[in-house]
């Protein structure tokens, strides 16, 4: 019986000091794009659906970093690492190239890229299936255009932006085959993102030419879109975070990208010791994308159109409607 007891309690302690040791190595960080965390989009969302949630519920901080330039990504990763911070989430693609450098060079340290994918074996790639998600904002588009005509505006020209595009004209066309959808980028360079001025140029050009709903994919860009449609009493739709309380009345919905959900998982299960590398890919079934309705929008969707978009998606959820993916091999079907 001693020898039982003796036996049990040294494989307590064992586990205890994993356990300790595990706390230990558990230093969170996220590195955010150069358009940082206040962009209203898609950093906005990962700061307070992910960081901010996870702080709330844990005693532990997260370290956040915000590169000055596009040139400090690598830099700032690098720094991250050495001072041992584990996980590191990087939001965007952008930090692809700088990942992959760094994650090799710390192979002890866990890292996670969203928006990206990097084959190593301590990054976890978190991706969205954001045509289906931009799939149900188009037919939203489309049934509530009364001209048969919608815009789309992209931010930087990149396929995951064309990606997002594709998806909402087959959404628009799904539900009319007539709909005319109108296209532009805001640019080449990583300005695109955050260039309000362009973003309302663009909008009304395309009211002009007689769209009254424009979805803006473009980070920051899409504030001067959703200016823009406010002003001229058109509906615009908004893209990652939830941004109906932008425009109320002119924010018809809004095509979110869970990224603050899948923080906040990256988080809870790395403090509890989990960590799996590989590619995680979240779409209408995983519960990653979907389309908006709160307070600010629901004097704009009627119960009808609510009904509608449900069916729509248990379709694309059930393999019934499926939705072409434009990063797939570069071109958009229908």
């Amino acid at each position: 019986m001693k020898k039982i007891l003796t036996t049990t309690a040294a494989a307590v302690s064992i586990a205890l000091c994993s356990v300790v040791a595990q706390a230990a190595d558990f230093k969170p960080a996220v590195a955010y794009d150069s358009a940082g965390k206040f962009d209203k989009s898609f950093g906005q969302a990962v700061a307070e659906n992910g960081v901010a949630k996870f702080m709330e519920q844990s005693d532990v901080d997260v370290r956040e970093l915000v590169p000055a330039s596009d040139a400090q990504r690598e830099q700032g990763l690098e720094r991250l690492a050495r001072k041992g911070f584990s996980p590191i989430i990087v939001v965007g693609f952008m930090y692809a190239t700088s990942l992959q450098k760094v994650a090799a060079k710390y192979p002890d340290s866990h890292f996670v890229i969203i928006d990206g994918v990097v084959d190593l074996p301590n990054v976890k790639s978190i991706l969205f299936k954001e045509h289906e998600g931009s799939f149900l904002v188009g037919a939203i588009a489309a049934l509530e255009s009364k001209t048969d005509t919608v815009g789309f505006v992209g931010g930087m020209d990149i396929p995951l932006i064309r990606k997002f595009a594709c998806g909402y004209e087959q959404g628009a066309k799904y539900v009319n085959k007539d709909t005319k959808v109108l296209q532009n980028m805001t640019g080449s360079t990583n300005a695109a993102w955050a260039d309000p001025a362009r973003g309302s140029e663009l909008a009304k050009s395309q009211f002009t030419q007689g769209a009254d709903v424009v979805f803006a994919a473009a980070g920051g860009t899409g504030i001067g879109v959703y200016q823009a449609a406010a002003d001229q009493g058109k509906f615009a739709i908004g893209v990652d975070s939830n941004q109906n309380y932008l425009q109320p009345g002119t924010m018809l919905t809004s095509m979110v990208k869970r990224v603050g959900v899948a923080t906040l998982g990256v988080f809870t299960n790395a403090e509890a010791g989990s960590f799996t590398p590989g590619i995680q890919s979240l779409g209408l079934k995983e519960n990653g994308v979907d389309w908006a309705l709160d307070s600010y929008n629901r004097d704009l969707i009627t119960p009808e159109l609510e009904t509608k978009i449900a069916g729509i998606k248990a379709k694309i959820v059930s393999g019934e409607i499926k939705v072409h993916d434009y990063m797939s091999d570069n071109t958009c079907t229908y």
